[in-house]
């Protein structure tokens, strides 16, 4: 199993932390986003990825993309360490919780709409700082009310792990980033601490991995 992956990514970045939990070893292949014009540009690699982005997943020769199929497909094929809930309203919150981040926070994050907006729309960097922060912080918000709720445990659904939460911890990392407060959610910044507590979230994270760059933390 062959993971190409970027150490500050949030989509691998989810990826890893789920590979860790289900106990998988796997061979990561970095692909820098930034170098040669990004990496996930070249022709070899979006003969992998259409869609030219981290993570893809490489498994007896078919490629696997985008990061939420990746962990439903690893939920459906290494069910120990079970991602989601066992009953269906438990799933459905679980994946709310998941879409409220993927979906409407992090795209508008991603290192493709902040060159656009500085290289076509000729925003200055204060501009797209302060167009990020409003984002980022709206919907962390949201997920700070999603998580008022009697189904939130230690973390986001219950007192084990799911997808909501290797949702929520790399996107605590990114907002902490793009300049955010996570301790102004305090239901995050708590369910985020018990996370990075577990060995399996810190084996993933940003800094252990191979190709983490010391003078860009």
């Amino acid at each position: 199993m062959r993971l190409y992956s970027y150490w500050r990514s949030s989509a691998a970045y989810r990826v890893r932390i789920a590979l860790a939990l289900k106990g998988i070893p796997y061979e990561c292949v970095p692909v820098h986003l930034v170098r040669d014009g990004g990496q996930q540009h070249s022709p070899e690699y979006k003969r992998l990825n259409p869609g030219g982005r981290v993570p893809t997943l490489e498994v007896g020769g078919q490629a696997l993309y985008q990061s939420m199929a990746i962990l439903e497909w690893l939920e459906e094929t290494h069910p120990l360490v079970p991602l989601l809930p066992a009953d269906p309203i438990g799933r459905a919150r679980v994946r709310g919780i998941a879409q409220l981040i993927v979906s409407d926070i992090q795209p508008l994050q991603n290192i493709s709409v902040t060159n656009y907006l500085r290289d076509e729309a000729h925003w200055a960097s204060e501009q797209t700082a302060a167009w990020l922060r409003h984002w980022i912080g709206r919907g962390m918000a949201a997920v700070e009310q999603a998580l008022d709720d009697p189904a939130t445990g230690s973390f986001c659904h219950g007192d084990s792990p799911t997808l909501a939460d290797l949702c929520l911890v790399p996107q605590c990392y990114a907002s902490r980033r793009f300049g955010v407060d996570v301790a102004a959610y305090p239901r995050i910044a708590g369910i985020e601490r018990r996370c990075l507590e577990m060995p399996e979230f810190r084996v993933a994270a940003p800094e252990a991995q191979p190709d983490a760059e010391v003078a860009a933390r």
